[in-house]
């Protein structure tokens, strides 16, 4: 699978009865048996507020190289594919609890990540040849 873009954003009232500002939205654009997809992760904002309660991560942005942020939104899609490579054939994933949430963030080797945003910036793409690379396998 050929990784093409990791992004993530903060959505925003469309209509002031709506409750758009509650949500952030990550994607991750990839190719697959050279098919472009993209998954669209929708999940409550106040999971990047309590992130560090179950991730190895201190701040937002998580890393930051030069004039290089990313941000832990922009990693959500990414790291929900990765933990499960089911949803590869899935447009939309919504998750609206914590421990859903905090589920797809164990296990996950957190240190090899920054290699993906490299290539993307560097590259355009990152090749995920298999998402075992990227879980923490037991000793």
């Amino acid at each position: 699978m050929l990784i093409k873009e990791c992004i993530g954003y903060e959505l925003e009232k469309e209509k002031s009865n709506t409750s758009e500002d509650f949500f952030n939205r990550s994607e991750v654009t990839f190719i697959e048996d050279g098919m472009e997809k993209t998954l669209h992760v929708l999940y409550v904002r106040y999971f990047d507020e309590v992130f560090t309660e179950f991730t190895p991560l201190a701040q937002n942005p998580i890393w930051k190289e030069g004039e290089n942020e990313v941000l832990f939104r922009d990693i959500v899609a990414l790291v929900c594919l990765i933990k499960n490579p089911g949803l590869r054939h899935r447009k939309r994933l919504y998750i609206n609890s914590k421990h859903e949430f905090a589920s797809y963030f164990q296990d996950i080797d957190f240190k090899k990540l920054p290699d993906i945003f490299l290539s993307l910036k560097q590259k355009k793409s990152f090749e995920l040849r298999s998402p075992l690379e990227f879980i923490l396998q037991p000793n």
